[in-house]
């Protein structure tokens, strides 16, 4: 019950036993290693879901890796080398300029977008999937009757 959905990729690459189980199979460095990564992925969020005690936070952990795929290939797309913010050490970070005209892209640069893609339509199937949809709603429902629980007592 301490497990926090949040917004886009929170959490990920702590909650454990799900991060260590789910981490080696996040690979994103070509088009070829990305539709890998995300049919494994997409395997593994299915299987939490087929389950007898279903699994929710597997599920919703699985859906964070397949968008921090989709995420972090667009960032090495965006950003030469992968860099989002100037390597300073100071307290204000300083975006680098993003290279969005395609032309402009190196071939790497390209195959990353590309990769992105691949992850966004993996992840964008996980949002719509009707088991997901159903056991997020049941378990925001059982956490918030948990928290009301912890605050009574």
């Amino acid at each position: 019950m301490t497990y926090r959905i949040g917004r886009g990729e929170q959490g990920v690459l702590t909650f454990e036993p799900y991060k260590s189980s789910l981490l080696p199979l996040w690979r994103f460095r070509t088009v070829a290693v990305a539709r890998r990564s995300a049919a494994d992925l997409w395997a593994r969020f299915e299987r939490f879901d087929a389950d007898d005690e279903a699994d929710f936070v597997g599920m919703d952990m699985t859906r964070k890796f397949i968008q921090m795929g989709m995420t972090r290939a667009k960032r090495y797309a965006n950003h030469a080398g992968g860099r989002k913010y100037r390597k300073d050490g100071g307290a204000r970070r300083e975006e680098l300029p993003r290279t969005t005209d395609e032309a402009q892209m190196s071939a790497d640069q390209r195959e990353k977008a590309a990769a992105s893609l691949v992850f966004r339509e993996v992840w964008e199937r996980c949002r719509a999937h009707e088991g997901y949809q159903r056991r997020k709603a049941e378990f925001l429902a059982e956490q918030k009757e948990w928290e009301k629980q912890q605050a009574k007592s």
